[in-house]
């Protein structure tokens, strides 16, 4: 059974890189904010069109390997309608699962991304649309990196 569901989960980061869910600028965006991964190249804008503290919207557009498109595809499915308190719990959520490969509670299709965390060199590219989107609900138009996450 482990081995099918990590088959299933590998499925899911080759089709939301292949077809990336809101790959596109969000014209009407209210919030904007960059991820750069000098290092390895991934760079991300994340566009947000937020109603007060909710996520009405979001996009994204970049360039980056599988795992960090995959990741910011997913991302973007699971924030439209979040508060931000709850971008905030889902995104310590995600950068535990990464990290470690255990999650506490129901994630959905971001489980996919637990199985990061035997690649460490994957980590940050996991990570850094995570970053730039909290960065974005937060209204902190600026430019994060993953360079100081540790690996």
């Amino acid at each position: 059974m482990f081995d099918d569901l990590t088959d299933l989960y590998q499925q899911l980061i080759l089709d939301h890189n292949k077809s990336p869910r809101n790959f596109r600028v969000l014209p009407n965006a209210n919030r904007t904010a960059q991820g750069a991964n000098p290092i390895c190249g991934d760079n991300y804008t994340i566009y947000a069109r937020m109603d007060g503290d909710v996520v009405k919207e979001v996009s994204f557009q970049g360039t980056g390997c599988a795992i960090s498109k995959a990741s910011a595809s997913i991302l973007t499915e699971s924030l439209k309608g979040k508060t931000m308190a709850e971008v905030k719990s889902l995104f310590g959520k995600v950068h535990d699962m990464v990290t470690t490969g255990n999650w506490n509670g129901d994630v959905g299709k971001l489980a996919a991304l637990a199985g990061v965390h035997k690649f460490p060199v994957r980590v940050k590219c996991a990570l850094l649309p995570w970053h730039a989107a909290l960065a974005a609900v937060e209204g902190r138009d600026e430019t994060v990196s993953t360079e100081t996450e540790k690996e």
